[in-house]
């Protein structure tokens, strides 16, 4: 039998024996149909693979495609949860789907991702991509923080809010429609700025060009205590004065979906809709 993909890399959940027993099931699955199974502990197999498949959630996998998205190897995800936005292959119809996907039975969705660049004093500290948003919040004390936003260099505004989320069609779903922010179809090429309780009820959500260019400036206070995350993967703490340059990733997240996948039956099921 002739593959679409013959290279294939198994992602799971850390720390999880059912995201490890489902692994472990699906890497006998590909041996079975004759591709060849690579080593995700391996840089070099990684780089060779033509397929990665994500088992465990959608946290997983927006931690898989920061290292992979950058190799252009498409992700398939096997969701062992709650239905997710990202993962959506179920596992008891892993086996199945796994075989038509390497059949070359799917669609396939390219996702946007943000690169982000801190600077301190004009010089670069910091650099990450995520898939879903970069934050900038406060920490554990309950003060509002004091930013400036910046879209293609024009200013924006001012602002005293508990943070910000910078987020991509994808993540328009996550921690942004929590805010009350827009959601948007994963496959535009957007940008929502989102405030997270802004003290000014005037400021609103506001969707952007993928091509602009967004900066994110900590005001002098002297009260911050303020974090920039990446995809809530990983932080980096910020001083008055700091900088968040944002923008679109040259790198995009190759997201394969079975032929039946329909993001209006996500949100329907997801968000309670009629």
């Amino acid at each position: 039998m002739s593959l679409k993909f013959n290279k294939i890399i198994i992602f799971e959940k850390r720390n999880d024996p059912d995201a490890a027993e489902a692994a472990a099931e699906l890497g006998r699955c590909v041996l079975d149909l004759g591709a060849e199974l690579l080593a995700n502990d391996d840089d070099r197999q990684v780089a060779q693979a033509d397929i990665a498949i994500v088992v465990g959630g959608d946290g997983t996998l927006l931690d898989i495609s920061r290292r992979v998205a950058p190799l252009d190897i498409p992700i398939a995800g096997v969701n062992l949860g709650r239905l997710g936005f990202l993962v959506d292959i179920q596992r008891e119809a892993m086996h199945i789907t796994l075989k038509h996907i390497l059949d070359g039975q799917y669609r396939e969705e390219k996702r946007i991702m943000l690169g982000a660049e801190i600077l301190r004093a004009g010089r670069s500290i910091h650099s990450s991509e995520a898939l879903n948003d970069i934050v900038v919040s406060k920490g554990e004390l309950a003060r509002l923080i004091e930013y400036e936003t910046l879209v293609d260099d024009y200013h924006v505004n001012s602002a005293r809010a508990d943070g910000i989320i910078v987020a991509t069609p994808t993540g328009s779903t996550a921690y942004a429609l929590s805010a009350n922010g827009p959601i948007l179809h994963p496959t535009l090429e957007a940008i929502a700025l989102v405030p997270i309780c802004p003290h000014t009820l005037s400021n609103r959500p506001l969707v952007i060009n993928s091509s602009s260019t967004v900066t994110i400036r900590m005001l002098d206070s002297g009260l911050q205590n303020t974090y920039v995350s990446f995809d809530g993967q990983s932080s980096v703490r910020l001083q008055d004065g700091d900088e968040v340059a944002l923008g679109m990733s040259t790198h995009r997240v190759r997201l394969l979906r079975p032929l039946d996948h329909s993001h209006y039956d996500v949100l329907r099921e997801k968000l309670g809709w009629g």
